[in-house]
């Protein structure tokens, strides 16, 4: 798995690709952990060619979340319908805002 940060102001993008399972969730984990130990607490999650979530790496990402909460979040961009779905179906949907392109994300921190 290859994961991409990218600093800017008011926020951090972070960006992969594919699957994000419990083979690879703990490389997603360690990243957005180095993130936030950095005390950057506004992330953008660019799911542009994720394809799927299992349940390990949705754990990592409500985990990231907890951390930024109260003073920033973890917001999902480009999530696919089949993820977004079944983020909905496990009641989740409302735990993070979601944006249909990176620049409307980045620019509301």
């Amino acid at each position: 798995m290859e994961i991409q940060t990218t600093e800017f102001k008011h926020c951090t993008l972070v960006k992969t690709s594919g699957r994000i399972d419990g083979s690879n969730a703990p490389e997603l984990a360690k990243a957005l952990k180095a993130v936030t130990s950095k005390g950057k607490y506004n992330i953008v999650f660019d799911m542009t060619d994720v394809n799927f979530v299992a349940s390990a790496g949705w754990w990592v990402l409500i985990d990231t979340q907890k951390t930024c909460k109260p003073g920033g979040e973890v917001v999902l961009v480009n999530v696919d319908k089949g993820i977004k779905d079944s983020l909905n179906l496990v009641g989740m949907g409302s735990y993070f805002r979601t944006y249909d392109d990176v620049i409307t994300a980045v620019g509301d921190f």
